[in-house]
């Protein structure tokens, strides 16, 4: 398929430390290993399972609606449709059933006004009575408003409990400001771990300003994006969203929920009694760029059928290579590795072992293995053909990685390249992959890591699924002329 190492020069011989807050490391960047960042836990599920089952609870009082699956499930999309439309299933930052109340209350009145006209039209007779309209409203609001109050209690506590990791982006000391007021009021469940702003701040002498670092350049927000599994950007003000445009789209592509904290904007409407707010600051949720939320589906398609029929049709292969590693070498066909994928979430990435290294040290910071003496001819073998790569099909199903996409690499050397190389890190707003763009064009072997970054965000500020299929086309042409690797 393809290959992962370059010529040993291109690794700095000094690395600057990189501090974030609550950790410091000396290699710059540390991928946590586990979930990748994302914003808050969606609510939607739960809560729409809550609506459905209100909906069942409450018929109860209906006979004629007990006996009328199509009028239950009608009424179940109606309330879900409805609910959606006043932004009831939206993130919040710190909800409350009573705030929520009002709309809700509208909501279900609707949605019974509606059953009992169905029923008269169908039953041809006059609308159930009021006391059992009544009946259904409250029932179905009190299912509602308990199901909706637990899962916000249980929230709050693991807010409270395991608080996010939070970056601030603004133009003005409003940042030192909302550090003080997130670390004197943790029922937020936001913790600081960094600040960027593009002008000067000095915050007043009578507050206390945590000690939360400063971020002078998008490179070092990806870093700490990555390193503390960020998941929540609070953008100050209108300046603030306006100086980081750019910023702020990247940080959506990272999995990141993005606040715009500040006044906002004539005509905004909220269905609930209180506009969201963080310690008096209007906050509303950026919604994503609509291209970026595309790209997952359609790869994700793209790979599960691709790369389940390439494991069936290359089944009889993989049973050769593994029979000619194990004779040759011993056991331990398989050889496993950490790498860095999307978000800098770390997986163990698989290949057939082409050499045995000395100890983990080595298998972790050794650039490159192509001309090592202890590779064997089966070795050189798999090496030159990339059938060594095969088992990643096995990383595809799982999902850790993609048919296209940035290579991954080793944290080692993410964590150096990253403070190297201008938007090396943004390559992990991507699934990574098999192949890519900078693998078809012959980065591949001793080329330049810069030229390979360069390649990778093009190939994610422009991806289509076609790019994909032309890429996969281009790599299964280049298989039949082995470059080593």
């Amino acid at each position: 398929m393809t290959t992962d190492n370059t010529s040993t020069s291109a690794v700095p011989q000094r690395v600057m430390a990189a501090t974030v807050a609550g950790q410091r490391t000396p290699a710059g960047l540390t991928a946590r290993r586990g979930r990748a960042p994302a914003p808050s836990d969606s609510p939607v599920p739960p809560l729409v399972a809550a609506d459905c089952a209100a909906v069942l609870v409450a018929a109860v009082l209906l006979e004629a609606a007990q006996r009328d699956v199509n009028l239950l499930l009608q009424l179940s999309v109606l309330t879900i449709a409805l609910n959606a439309r006043g932004h009831l299933y939206r993130v919040r930052i710190r909800p409350a059933v009573l705030e929520e109340l009002p709309a809700l209350a509208a909501r279900v009145a609707v949605v019974w006004t509606v059953a009992a006209a169905l029923i008269a039209v169908r039953r041809g007779g006059p609308n159930p009575q009021l006391s059992v309209l009544l009946g259904a409203i409250g029932i179905h609001l009190a299912v509602v408003c308990a199901v909706r109050a637990f899962l916000y209690g249980q929230r709050r506590r693991s807010a409270r409990a395991r608080p996010r990791s939070t970056l601030i982006v603004g133009g003005s000391s409003g940042t030192h400001r909302l550090c003080t007021a997130l670390a004197q009021h943790p029922e937020y469940g936001m913790r600081a771990v960094g600040v960027m702003t593009t002008r000067q701040a000095v915050p007043q002498q009578a507050e206390e300003v945590p000690a939360v670092p400063v971020l002078s350049s998008p490179e070092e927000v990806v870093r700490a994006v990555i390193q503390n599994s960020v998941r929540d950007v609070l953008v100050v003000g209108a300046e603030g969203a306006a100086d980081h445009v750019d910023l702020v789209e990247l940080l959506q592509q990272y999995g990141c929920a993005v606040w715009l904290l500040g006044s906002q904007p004539a005509g905004a409407h909220s269905a609930l009694a209180m506009g969201e707010h963080l310690w008096g600051y209007d906050c509303r949720l950026l919604e994503p760029v609509a291209g970026n939320r595309r790209i997952p589906g359609a790869k994700r398609a793209l790979d599960l059928v691709v790369a389940g029929l390439m494991l069936l049709l290359a089944l009889p292969v993989l049973l050769v290579c593994a029979a000619a590693v194990r004779m040759s070498d011993g056991p331990g066909v398989l050889f496993r590795q950490e790498r860095v994928g999307m978000h800098g979430r770390e997986f163990v990435l698989l290949k057939f072992r082409t050499l045995r290294p000395a100890d983990d040290r080595e298998a972790e910071t050794k650039w490159s293995v192509a001309h090592d003496a202890r590779v064997g001819a089966v070795g050189r073998f798999l090496r030159r053909s990339s059938l060594d790569e095969l088992p990643q099909l096995w990383n595809v199903l799982r999902g850790d990685m993609s048919l296209v996409g940035p290579r991954p690499e080793r944290p080692f050397f993410v964590a150096q390249f990253s403070l190297t190389y201008p938007r090396y890190a943004a390559r992990h707003r991507m699934v990574v992959g098999l192949t890519g763009l900078a693998q078809v064009h012959g980065l591949r072997g001793d080329t330049s890591i810069e030229d390979r970054c360069r390649f990778d965000n093009h190939y994610i500020d422009h991806w289509s699924w076609w790019q994909d299929v032309c890429i996969l086309l281009r790599t299964a042409k280049s298989l039949t002329r082995p470059g080593g690797s």
